[in-house]
């Protein structure tokens, strides 16, 4: 770990001001820490956000609910208002790490994880064009089960790890943030970036940007949900694929749907083909097929990874017939 700057936040002002110049945020530190110990991220400045006044969750006028950026993944979990009104969003926190890792991890930190991919946490291997933009990609010619069918580039095939985002972009999330040129508000669905040619940025948020909270609608699913986390042991294990899936029901049809795929691209990967296969008919073996089947259309697989096609439709059927109770 190399030598950094400690500051810690008074406030929410404070904060930006003290983000110029490539410092980092201290919130629950269980991804960036281990990112320090293992030199990939290198801030000259750390700056703790711990006790600012952003753990909270509020009712908002319009009946949707505001979720401050500190609060941990644990209390949000089981927050009865989350549990009743937004169980996916529950379900996909649960799914995550361990119980321990969830009672440090927060909303913010977990919206700014970075990348899974063994090439970009390990330094041994020189090139990593996230780590070191210019330096090539050495996923792309080795070992790359876990990387990317969808919206990879030449320059990175990384996929995303937060099992909440998938939820939340499934949930028409808004992220609230603050920097020096003020407050604004950024969809989820624009939030994170694919790789294109500037893979080492994960984000759209701005260098001296702090997420300060995240917002979510009126529920429009009720319990009609589903997370599925297909990974390779039960526990503390990324996801392969995960499938965030909501149905809403109207005279015995679907009348709206979500499919959100995690695990398979380098964001939350909606699939607006999926959601019109379902809309306007019944949770029938052909509807699921066409959903599945539309869910992993124009997908491309890499040497290793081919088998997360077939495993990415098949957990779109079998989410979508759960939250729509027919499993």
């Amino acid at each position: 770990m190399r030598p950094f700057q400690y500051v810690r936040a008074k406030g929410i002002d404070d904060a930006v001001v003290a983000m110029r110049g490539g410092a980092k945020c201290l919130a629950g530190g269980t991804n960036l820490v281990d990112l320090m110990k293992g030199d990939i991220e290198q801030p000259r400045v750390l700056v703790d956000i711990r006790r600012l006044p952003l753990a909270r969750l509020t009712d908002t006028p319009g009946g949707g609910v505001r979720i401050g950026a500190l609060m941990s993944n644990s209390d949000l979990a089981q927050h009865p208002s989350i549990r009743q009104r937004y169980p996916l969003l529950s379900q996909a926190l649960l799914a995550g790490a361990s119980p321990q890792l969830r009672n440090m991890a927060t909303v913010g930190g977990n919206l700014m994880q970075r990348t899974r991919c063994y090439y970009f946490t390990d330094r041994s291997f020189e090139a990593c064009n996230k780590r070191a933009p210019g330096s090539g990609c050495a996923a792309q010619a080795g070992y790359n089960r876990i990387h990317a069918i969808f919206g990879a580039s030449e320059h990175c095939v990384a996929t995303h790890p937060s099992d909440m985002c998938v939820a939340l972009a499934a949930l028409d999330a808004v992220v609230e943030v603050q920097g020096s040129a003020g407050a604004r508000s950024i969809p989820l669905s624009d939030f994170h970036r694919l790789p294109g040619d500037t893979p080492e940025l994960d984000t759209n948020l701005k260098p001296d940007e702090l997420i300060v909270a995240v917002t979510l609608p009126p529920p429009a699913f009720g319990s009609n949900v589903h997370y599925l986390k297909v990974r390779d042991r039960a526990s503390y294990a990324f996801a392969l694929v995960s499938v965030a899936a909501a149905v809403a029901w109207r005279a015995g049809s679907v009348e709206d749907a979500r499919v959100v795929l995690g695990g398979v691209a380098h964001r939350p990967w909606r699939v607006p083909e999926a959601e019109r296969a379902l809309i306007g008919g019944r949770l029938e073996p052909p509807a699921l097929e066409a959903a599945g089947d539309a869910a992993t259309r124009g997908a491309q697989a890499l040497r290793d990874n081919g088998f997360k096609i077939v495993l990415a439709r098949r957990a779109v059927e079998q989410a979508v017939r759960i939250a729509g109770g027919r499993a």
